[in-house]
């Protein structure tokens, strides 16, 4: 028997009683469980391994699959359901999660990244686009995507007020450095938003939501950070159309 702690992304029913489980851990990356006869559980086993909950699992090793033995509850993130818009989000949070992370990856910051976002959705004491954005750009960085967002590529001018991102390459030039006949896909931003996504790629894990920026600002990181992660893992999301489909 092994154990581990870690956050179910994802339950799929098989047969009648029992369900798969995706797991991200710290020290295995994501890992499937399966749950016999799941819908016959009541209590702390029941709650635990469910969608959103941050338990410790006891599982049995059987062939090449694992079997839920017991489980305890750490942090259930019952909250997040009494908003369809933020179960919405934390939805699509875990199902990227679950696309760039594999088994026997170690996952511990993107697990420490996804408890502490899904911790200020549950409480509502960030907005919904901040966390967002902070989300998909450290989740980027974390898997290998980090951008370059240190200097202009042309002449490493460090705060200059025009920004012209790469979407691809993920650097930057100036306004006079800026060849609108590249060919690369870009996007036009102001220095405010080069500032919050520098916060958010370099910060430490800890210090990572502790910074403000206005609504203008907000609305270009938002723009910016889905077009970068979704080109990236070149890729849609079924969760993340169904949460934009709420403001429409």
């Amino acid at each position: 028997m092994t154990t581990a702690e870690g956050i179910v992304l994802r339950e799929r029913p098989v047969g009648e009683q029992d369900k798969f489980i995706d797991i991200l851990t710290k020290e295995q990356g994501v890992i499937e469980l399966s749950v016999r006869g799941a819908r016959k559980i009541n209590g702390k086993s029941g709650s635990s391994a469910q969608l959103f909950a941050y338990s410790r699992f006891c599982m049995d090793q059987r062939g090449d699959r694992l079997y839920l033995n017991s489980a305890e509850p750490i942090h259930i993130f019952y909250g997040l359901r009494n908003s369809l818009t933020r179960l919405s989000l934390a939805s699509y949070f875990a199902e990227v999660v679950g696309f760039c992370i594999r088994p026997g990856t170690d996952s511990g910051d993107i697990l420490r990244l996804l408890l502490n976002t899904l911790y200020y959705l549950e409480n509502e004491s960030r907005s919904e686009k901040f966390l967002k954005s902070v989300f998909e750009f450290r989740l980027m960085s974390e898997t290998g995507f980090m951008p370059d967002i240190l200097a202009c590529q042309g002449c490493g001018a460090f705060e200059p007020e025009e920004v012209f991102f790469f979407i691809d390459s993920g650097g930057f030039c100036c306004a006079d450095c800026f060849d609108r006949n590249c060919g690369k896909k870009y996007m036009q931003v102001k220095l405010p938003v080069l500032r919050a996504v520098r916060h958010i790629v370099l910060s430490d894990l800890n210090k990572l939501f502790n910074f403000r920026v206005s609504e203008t600002v907000q609305l270009s990181l938002t723009a910016l950070s889905e077009e970068y992660i979704l080109s990236h893992l070149e890729r849609s999301f079924r969760t993340l159309e169904f949460y934009k489909d709420l403001f429409r």
